[in-house]
């Protein structure tokens, strides 16, 4: 029995109890409500599942704002939620996931799994083609996935993939790639051998880190392997065009096995930073789907674009993160201490954020299946308790109202990173007399500056869940992974991590987990914020989407209707200006880095 709908119950009793109480006071008034959204045709379906054609637009070009410029189309070194967006339409895994997040057959139309839990065998699709119409073969998915945990190639969640036999040992390079538990039985059959059961293992398998890669692209073309004209994908979509900082332009892959499932024929995506900029190409028709929305126009946007707003949740958290590496955050656990119960998240989450997020003292997601989250005691104190508490470990740490820390907030752009980041500031000051200097970053650039612990002190975070399991928090703070920015480094931390990794029943792992996440806390690593949830507006004429609390959305399941004038959908005019050449950066998140 699936525990979703329980886990979204949970989650969405504090959305409706958060919602209701932001929706008090006057209307802001600061954006015009002139705007009108055609009204769709209802979508009748087929007995196949499918669309009615009767009902679809004559035009099916999707354009999405999705916040920031990958870094690479390389699902091998890619970080971010905007990236992997983009790689879920080029890109497709063992496993995918339906509209709803359900985890179903990708490039392998069938598995088996042995007794134990240690052994998979994935079965191609014999029509499986790469974009260039060659045959996708198990020797792809063999040579992908020890690509990605060779350490010359340096895979941004290579760690992700330590559940496979003789992982871990290649990652830290004691043995060869040529060594890990993936093999090809024959040209259509793969076969991943686990060092133990991995509950998740099949969820694990929808990440980009797991997608196949084109040899003969990468052999021939190096880093420029995912340039137009040089990427080779086994996707829905496969690449057009790629202006930076403009556009990114995919097409659909006539070779995909089910592109007669397809619907959409073209997909922009846009890297626009800036939530104002972005809410602003909507309403000009320039935008079918935002990547967010601007914080304080909810009350706006609920009065009259209601019929757009989407909220639902997801399995991620908003922290600030601590670098743990140099001053004056290294052995002072009473500073961190201090600054993290000097923030009142009731007001981040009502007054600033506004859209429902859930305020949290844990790292990861309360209400998370079968994990009772180890609440911190501060978390049932008042906020003028643990205020007053904050005031003495600070004075503890040798810091005081007239002898004050002076301390570096940085975030990546973004009009709602910049709200928070300012309002924190506001409280450490106010509580404590922290003056504090804030540092706003382009996205690259931020996340150069986390990974490498270079001039960072306290810097803005935040993560999506990879698959459905504490473990995808858990692992991002041990001392080699490659996004632990905070230089988290705890011996018997890591040693519980491998414990979890190894660990066959369930409760035990489940204990283990409580108390890794436990000395997370305690240590003070990360100063957790809310739970996130998803924001967005789209067009109303858009179908196919469903909420899912990964906020898996690939194009391929999109289709616009008809509308009651019956006309075709609505398509983004050609502005003088390019989407997103007025923005200036930023983060995923998975890491939300995911809304790092």
């Amino acid at each position: 029995m699936s525990l979703r709908p329980k886990l979204n119950a949970v989650w969405l009793t504090g959305l409706c109890l958060i919602l209701t109480a932001c929706r008090s006071g006057e209307p802001d008034t600061s954006v015009p409500s002139e705007i009108q959204l055609a009204r769709p045709v209802d979508v009748i379906l087929t007995d196949q599942g499918r669309p009615a054609p009767s009902i679809l637009a004559e035009q099916q070009v999707l354009h999405r704002g999705n916040s920031e410029e990958p870094q690479t189309l390389d699902p091998h070194l890619a970080s971010g939620v905007p990236t992997a967006n983009i790689l879920r339409d080029l890109f497709e895994g063992l496993t995918t996931t339906r509209p709803d997040g359900e985890i179903v057959p990708g490039a392998a139309g069938r598995w088996n799994v042995s007794r134990d839990g240690i052994t998979y065998t994935f079965y191609l699709r014999p029509e499986g083609r790469w974009s260039n119409g060659e045959p996708l073969t198990a020797g792809d998915f063999v040579f992908s996935f020890r690509r990605a945990v060779s350490p010359a190639t340096a895979a941004a969640y290579g760690r992700m993939l330590v559940p496979i036999l003789n992982a871990p040992a290649i990652l830290s390079g004691q043995l060869p790639p040529d060594q890990l538990g993936v093999e090809a039985l024959n040209e259509l059959t793969v076969q991943i051998t686990l060092s133990d059961p991995t509950p998740y293992f099949l969820g694990l398998l929808t990440h980009a880190t797991t997608y196949p890669v084109y040899r003969p692209a990468i052999e021939a073309h190096g880093d420029s392997h995912v340039r137009p004209g040089n990427l080779v994908s086994n996707g829905a979509y496969r690449l057009r065009d790629w202006l930076p900082r403009s556009q990114i332009v995919l097409e659909r892959n006539p070779h995909f096995h089910s592109d007669d499932q397809t619907i959409i024929n073209e997909v922009f995506y846009y890297p626009i930073e800036d939530e104002n900029t972005e809410f602003q190409r909507f309403r000009s028709n320039g935008l079918h789907w935002t990547h967010e929305v601007p914080s304080n126009q909810f009350r706006w946007l609920e009065s009259n674009l209601s019929d757009a707003l989407l909220i639902s949740p997801w399995f991620g958290t908003y922290f600030f993160s601590f670098n743990l590496t140099r001053a004056p955050f290294i052995d002072n656990l009473e500073l961190r201490q201090a600054l993290n119960l000097a923030v009142d998240r009731s007001i981040l989450t009502e007054k600033v954020s506004q859209f429902g997020e859930i305020p949290t003292f844990t790292l990861i997601p309360p209400g998370t299946p079968d994990y009772p989250s180890p609440i911190p005691e501060a978390a049932d104190w008042t906020q003028a308790e643990r205020q007053q508490r904050a005031l003495e470990l600070y004075q503890a740490a040798g810091y005081s109202l007239e002898q004050p820390l002076e301390v570096e907030l940085r975030y990546n752009t973004s009009e709602n990173h910049r709200k928070l980041a300012v309002s924190v500031a506001a409280m450490w000051k106010q509580v404590l007399g922290v003056r504090t200097r804030l540092v706003n970053e382009e996205f690259r650039v931020f996340l150069q500056n986390r990974a490498l612990r270079r001039n960072t002190e306290v810097f803005r975070a935040g993560w999506i869940g990879d698959y459905q399991d504490p473990f995808t928090f858990l692992e991002l703070f041990h001392s080699e992974h490659g996004r632990n920015d905070a230089g988290y480094n705890n011996p018997r931390y890591d040693r519980i991590l491998n414990q979890i990794s190894t660990e066959r029943i369930p409760a035990r792992r489940r204990n283990l987990m409580v108390e890794a996440e436990r000395m997370l806390l305690a240590d003070q690593v990360v100063l957790p914020i809310y739970v996130y949830v998803t924001k967005r507006l789209i067009d109303p004429t858009l179908k196919g989407w469903q909420p899912n609390i990964m906020d898996f959305h690939p194009s391929r399941y999109l289709f616009f209707v008809r509308t009651q004038s019956d006309t075709s959908s609505p398509v983004p005019g050609a502005d003088s200006d390019q989407p997103g050449a007025d923005s200036a950066g930023a983060e995923i998140g998975q890491e939300t880095v995911n809304p790092s």
